[in-house]
């Protein structure tokens, strides 16, 4: 039976002083618990310090070097994100129910309710068929699957493609076209509150959380910037207005047309019909030198972009602005080969002071005024050795594009598109500050199933 010194625990940890202190938090409970178990350590690594690989968040690039260090005295890899508490007892008596001889992929299964973008509707007959795992709850991987997983890599390397749903993309490549295996649903792996009554049979709860580390800074603290044009002015700028545009104590509109009534600025930069690297940097440039400097945060939005600045508000307590930040939700490209992960502009870019000034420094711009500018961003300040700071609360689409499951762990700061929905229907459901946020650590009762 598996012993606890055979289980590597990998924690989804980020260099960002807030994030990798939480994971070092996480590592040092894991191992007070094998101590007090009188059990021999385990092996705890943290991601951002296994290597400097760029891609090493996205997992697969790993497997190599998990396979050779460990693919002789361990049976399990465990991955787990820096708030999934574990019960290191629980968790082994889990583990032991498999056989760690076989080739396992073990998780809490999420699926698609409907195909979605994100996930180039993929399944589309029946997304419901295909499931993955959330990372919350983490998840394992038997190592003969992983060494299976490495050979296959060192053989068909990674194509260096995007990274957008890292779970997701992780599971298919496993199942390898219906020949690898499934993700095994583990009901011992949940992401219940720790708190909660349900979780006695839990191995691993999550604290569904947004964290607050003091006080939310200052409303006058965060520089909200619209990326608009003059085609939308009609339809998205109205939406914005009636939704969260008050929760902006400063705000500007940028288009490609001055229109007093909104009132938007021409920042002299013609529209494009993609990329907006040009606009995107005209913003940076004017948020340095004509906002004050004793404002410490951007945060750049699309006019479709719901955002609760409410939240943001107290999501940024945990950051240190002083350092260079650049906060959002991270997607990858090309990280099988290097490559660089950006935030992605439609769920909101939010930069400290500092990485602005040190971006606008280096010589880095758009090779062309229509580049998309997120991965623009994301190429500069990975060339500046500044490291992209992931927050999962930041959402690139539309809340019916997640699993019901995955959203119920979350508050959530922001979602964008308005395709097929009702906006300002979305935005007092999940984001409005009248749903704030929790009596006792219980969600208010607002009903999100019709959205």
């Amino acid at each position: 039976s598996t012993e606890l010194k055979e289980i590597v625990f990998v924690i989804q940890s980020q260099s960002n002083s807030f994030h990798s202190k939480r994971a070092e938090d996480l590592k040092r409970d894991i191992l007070k618990q094998a101590v007090d178990l009188g059990k021999e350590l385990p092996t705890v690594l943290l991601i951002h310090q296994i290597n400097r690989h760029e891609g090493a968040w996205t997992i697969l690039p790993l497997m190599r070097d998990f396979s050779v260090t460990y693919g002789r005295n361990s049976s399990w890899i465990f991955f787990c994100e820096e708030d999934t508490r574990i019960k290191v007892v629980k968790l082994l008596e889990t583990l032991r129910r498999f056989d760690k001889s076989k080739e396992w992929f073990l998780g809490k299964a999420l699926y698609d309710e409907e195909s979605t973008i994100i996930h180039h509707y993929a399944f589309a007959e029946n997304p419901t068929v295909f499931k993955f795992p959330d990372f919350a709850a983490g998840w394992a991987l038997s190592v003969p699957l992983v060494n299976k997983l490495a050979k296959k890599l060192k053989s068909e390397p990674l194509k260096s493609d995007f990274t957008i749903d890292l779970k997701h993309e992780i599971a298919l490549y496993i199942w390898q076209k219906g020949e690898g295996p499934h993700l095994t649903p583990v009901p011992e792996f949940c992401t219940d509150d720790v708190n909660s009554y349900k979780v006695d049979h839990c191995a691993t709860t999550f604290s569904n959380f947004l964290p607050l580390c003091g006080e939310p800074v200052n409303k006058e603290d965060v520089f909200v910037a619209v990326k608009t044009c003059r085609k939308f002015h009609g339809d998205r700028i109205p939406v914005v207005k009636q939704t969260w545009e008050r929760e902006a104590a400063l705000i500007e509109y940028y288009s490609d047309f001055a229109d007093i009534s909104i009132p938007t600025i021409d920042l002299g930069v013609p529209n494009t019909d993609r990329g907006h690297c040009g606009k995107t940097f005209a913003i940076l440039e004017r948020f340095l030198n004509h906002t004050s400097p004793r404002t410490p945060w951007l945060v750049v939005v699309d006019d479709d972009t719901l955002i609760s600045i409410f939240r943001l508000r107290k999501l940024l307590s945990c950051y240190d602005p002083s350092e260079p930040v650049f906060l959002g939700e991270r997607y990858g490209y090309g990280l099988g080969t290097g490559g660089y992960s950006y935030i992605t502009g439609g769920g909101g870019m939010v930069f400290s002071r500092t990485a602005v000034q040190k971006l606008l420094a280096s010589k880095c711009r758009c090779y062309s005024m229509d580049a998309p500018d997120d991965m623009v961003l994301g190429m500069c300040f990975s060339g500046l050795g500044i490291p992209i700071t992931h927050s999962p609360l930041f959402h690139q689409a539309r809340p019916m594009d997640y699993p019901k499951d995955y959203l119920s762990h979350q508050i959530p700061v922001s979602f964008h598109k308005h395709w097929n929905i009702d906006p300002v229907k979305v935005y007092f459901t999940w984001l409005a500050p009248n749903t704030e946020e929790s009596h006792n650590g219980k969600k208010v009762g607002y009903n999100r199933e019709d959205l």
